[in-house]
């Protein structure tokens, strides 16, 4: 059906796509804007969304959708002597990337205007774990963003209510209409947000593994190639790295203990958490037009300039300037920190997911959006794959004795073992260029 002969009535457009027709930027635009507005009720929305999911969009659909979303509120533009770079990570457990990745990158001369989330299921938000510092503010103004971005360097912020509207009432209608695993949604969602930040370029982290949103290495393999295709043919240069979600990231999991391991990185502390991050950083450079030959990366971190960024952007926004220092006066300890005992032998596998579960029955999560959490609580010093483990799992920080005992039965439990060790998966395990993101999905469709 012509655009023209939809006028502003959004069930032609619905019917459509329904009927495989697929969807085109003036349809794309009609849904976005009743979206935002109240135009489109929950009916079509709704309507709307299984269609996307059982018939699927084209990359040109994707895309028409993707900048209509992104265009339903405000665009930030930038006037930044560098290029204006972010990540997105599809989520997980111990993932503190964006803390070490956002002043690294800004180290490195680039600019990171970072919009990121709370946590909301098995897996952590990077929002909840800066509100573990005492007196962080995410919920900065327009102005006050950009006044951080441009002295600082970076600024890790939560969305305004004006950067795409379209998609914080699309956002809870997959949840209703029983369409959240829809690739398609879940591309347009993450980078309408994005995009509307004003990126030249972004670096995805899309992850796989037991403690993944999309556990299955087919599921992230598609949701790569469908958001770097789709950011690409939108204009923002992107690409992504498939990366281990079978164990969590670091060795700690909850807000404050994730806190300290992001400083101890910063520190210059070896760690998986610090592989991925200068990984992700070379990839954000390249896609920034830069190269990271000369290792500025690493010597950022070596040498603490990336620690110090970071520092001047926690004072920034307004946490303690003396947090990188003493992080232990300023991080609030859980009243019960205890082993968690285990057999001796050697970590053989991790339910991440349920690792995840136990930090939210402590109260370090949420289940349900608004929710109040516990910043103190969580795991810490847990062993990874292929390591002994010498009589115990990791600590656990609780708010009770009787939460403590809980949480290690869970911990326990999501563990296995072996007599002998086994080598652990590669932290790595995919790389998805634009080109070949383009090239596979058009193949499928």
């Amino acid at each position: 059906m012509a655009a023209a002969d939809r006028g502003t009535d959004p069930r032609p457009v619905i019917a459509a796509l329904r009927d495989g027709q697929g969807l085109d930027a003036k349809g794309a635009e009609l849904i976005a804007s009743g979206l935002a507005d109240g135009g489109l009720s929950d009916a079509q929305a709704g309507a709307f969304a299984m269609a996307v999911l059982t018939r699927g969009l084209s990359v040109a659909g994707r895309t028409a959708l993707t900048r209509a979303m992104r265009d339903s509120g405000d665009v930030m533009r930038w006037d930044l002597p560098g290029p204006v770079v972010d990540k997105h990570s599809t989520g997980g457990v111990g993932d503190v990337v964006s803390l070490v990745l956002a002043p690294l990158l800004a180290a490195c001369g680039v600019f990171v205007p970072m919009i990121s989330g709370r946590g909301l299921g098995h897996t952590g938000g990077t929002l909840d774990k800066l509100e573990a510092i005492p007196g962080y503010r995410c919920d900065l103004s327009e102005a006050e963003f950009r006044k951080v971005v441009g002295n600082v360097g970076c600024a890790i912020v939560s969305a305004s209510a004006d950067l795409a509207p379209a998609d914080r009432r699309l956002y809870a209608i997959r949840d209703e209409a029983a369409c959240v695993e829809s690739i398609d949604l879940i591309t347009a969602s993450i980078l309408s947000k994005k995009l509307a930040a004003g990126l030249d370029a972004l670096v995805l982290d899309v992850k796989s593994g037991s403690g993944a949103f999309l556990g299955g290495a087919d599921q992230a393999e598609s949701l790569a190639q469908s958001l770097v295709s789709t950011a690409n043919a939108a204009g923002c240069r992107s690409s992504a790295l498939i990366t281990d979600m079978d164990q969590p990231l670091a060795r700690a999991a909850g807000n404050a203990v994730e806190v300290h391991a992001a400083i101890a990185c910063l520190r210059g502390g070896s760690s998986a958490l610090r592989d991925l991050v200068l990984a992700l950083a070379a990839e954000a450079l390249r896609l920034a037009g830069q190269d990271d030959t000369s290792q500025r990366t690493t010597r950022a971190l070596d040498d603490g300039t990336a620690a110090e960024i970071f520092g001047r952007m926690v004072a920034a926004q307004g946490g303690p300037a003396g947090l990188l220092d003493a992080p232990d006066s300023y991080l609030q300890s859980a009243p019960v920190i205890r082993p968690i005992p285990a057999p001796e032998g050697f970590v053989s596998r991790i339910d991440t997911t349920a690792l995840g579960q136990a930090v939210i029955g402590l109260g370090g999560g949420r289940l349900r959006a608004g929710q109040g959490i516990d910043h103190r609580v969580g795991f810490s010093d847990l062993r990874r794959i292929g390591e002994p483990t010498e009589g115990q799992l990791g600590l656990v920080h609780a708010a009770s004795d009787e939460a403590a005992e809980g949480a290690i039965a869970s911990v326990q439990a999501a563990y296995a073992l072996s007599d002998a060790a086994s080598p652990a998966g590669s932290l790595i395990r995919a790389h998805v260029a634009p080109e070949a993101a383009a090239a596979q999905i058009d193949h499928r469709r």
